[in-house]
């Protein structure tokens, strides 16, 4: 869905007031983001990213994120997570059940057996507050009450979203709570760095670099198996610039379980929390690149497997492995994992995390 740069109005062709409706004693909207180069455009509806704008090398513009055109759209998506912040746990926790200081906490399932993504009605279903905003930057707030899909504790949020003038999208999360929680924020923007279209094209063409020695292995559920193995001698194994499709298909216990690739790996640190390189995306047709860095354990890298068709912005349509995914977290089912890096915030602690997605040509 190209647009000129040239035109006067936003790069998207997204309408204001169609992102405007009262949910819940809540008002939505829609802010733009811009640097001169790119444009974002998001609701507080989930804080959903629903059009990034960036060039390609000969200076056409299209989104290059799944979004939709109106916020009835969002809220009613087949793909409820499409581009929204997930909570309050990100990827799934297993049977919907932890132990939590000797009680145990059930939650929503809603993924075959499992709690994904924090429940149905979890943070991409809900209204944020905006605090400020600005050309560049638009700061989120969110109170996620006590038992909200069966976690413990109020949970404070802020969260910045910021487009940078080196063409970063910037999210920084804040959050604290009045009781032990499991927290794992991330962002679900599912890029097509060709463009969406109708049909956007798939993007197992796309070359990608994971910067990890390890990966999650996972049950036919999803699950973490509770290891952490070598991406070496598998088709897990983006350590060098390799071609999506070349393996998606494989004949191997992990892509088949997740239909593709749908799994976390453990980035390479040099410290805890170290803001650090996590991956590289490289669409060749179109020149244009994603390097992603994250202060987070983990990123869970998803291919689209089960994206259907359903449309989206413009007309845009969405198939099967047309988009990928780069989800900054802690591993899945960490609360059931004690051998994981730990995911549980405390009173008098604040939850703190960084992610930049940050865009270019080649």
């Amino acid at each position: 869905m190209k647009k000129d740069s040239s035109a006067p109005e936003n790069l998207s062709g997204l309408c204001r007031e169609d992102f405007q409706k009262t949910v819940n004693g809540k008002n939505t909207d829609l802010y733009f983001l811009k640097n001169g180069k790119m444009e974002i455009a998001v609701t507080n509806y989930g804080c959903a990213v629903v059009a990034m704008m960036a060039p390609d090398r000969h200076g056409d513009y299209a989104s290059v994120v799944l979004g939709h055109d109106s916020i009835e759209h969002v809220i009613h998506s087949p793909e409820p997570f499409l581009g929204t912040t997930i909570g309050r746990y990100g990827n799934r926790i297993a049977k919907g059940k932890f132990t939590l200081n000797g009680k145990e906490y059930n939650l929503t399932i809603n993924n075959g057996p499992n709690s994904l993504h924090g429940g149905p009605k979890g943070y991409h279903a809900v209204v944020w507050d905006v605090i400020c905003f600005s050309e560049s930057s638009v700061d989120f707030t969110y109170t996620s009450p006590d038992g909200e899909e069966g976690f413990p504790g109020n949970l404070v949020i802020n969260m910045l979203y910021t487009l940078t003038k080196d063409n970063e999208f910037v999210i920084r999360y804040k959050a604290t709570t009045d009781q032990s929680t499991p927290i794992n924020l991330t962002n679900h923007a599912f890029f097509n760095l060709a463009g969406i279209s109708n049909p956007s094209p798939a993007v197992t063409n796309n070359i990608l670099t994971i910067n990890a020695d390890f990966f999650i292995p996972i049950d036919e559920v999803s699950i973490p198996t509770g290891e952490i193995l070598k991406v070496e001698g598998t088709p897990m194994d983006f350590r060098t610039p390799t071609v999506v499709g070349e393996r998606i298909d494989a004949q191997h216990k992990q892509t088949i379980f997740g239909a593709g690739y749908d799994h976390c790996y453990a980035l390479k640190k040099s410290y805890a929390k170290e803001l650090s390189f996590a991956a590289k995306c490289i669409e060749p047709l179109s020149g244009r690149v994603l390097e992603v860095y994250t202060t987070e354990p983990g990123i869970q890298l998803y291919t689209g497997n089960w994206l259907n068709g359903f449309s989206g912005a413009h007309g845009a349509t969405f198939p099967k492995r047309s988009a990928i995914c780069f989800e900054a977290q802690h591993f899945p089912d960490t609360p059931n994992q004690a051998q994981f890096p730990a995911s549980i915030l405390n009173p008098g602690e604040t939850y703190t995390q960084t992610t930049v997605y940050k865009f270019g040509i080649e």
